[in-house]
């Protein structure tokens, strides 16, 4: 009985997929690391230092210098508050909930 495998005595033309199909899991499996393991290396997730997350706020800002007035407590929450809806509508950043 003739199967796949022997065609008029050898391989058949279906063989010629076979490079196709390992170079579509090659390809699937580096997209797939780059998206997730890879990224942490080089990704938009990391900081200038390298080690932190990165959350779009520089460190001298003025919104990170108000967090850290009141994370070291020499304001209170009304005036953070307060000054923090100062500086984004100064800075632009819309308010969550908003129109964009």
């Amino acid at each position: 009985m003739q199967t796949l495998a022997q065609w008029d005595g050898g391989p058949g033309p279906w063989i010629l997929f076979f490079p196709l199909i390992w170079a579509a899991v090659v390809i699937g499996v580096v997209t797939l690391l780059r998206r997730t393991v890879w990224r942490g290396r080089r990704g938009p997730f990391r900081g200038a230092a390298g080690s932190a997350r990165h959350t779009g706020v520089d460190d001298n800002s003025p919104i990170a210098v108000l967090g850290h007035r009141f994370a070291s407590g020499e304001i209170d929450e009304d005036e953070y508050w307060r000054r923090l809806t100062v500086l984004n509508e100064e800075f632009g950043r819309p308010a969550k909930g908003g129109a964009a």
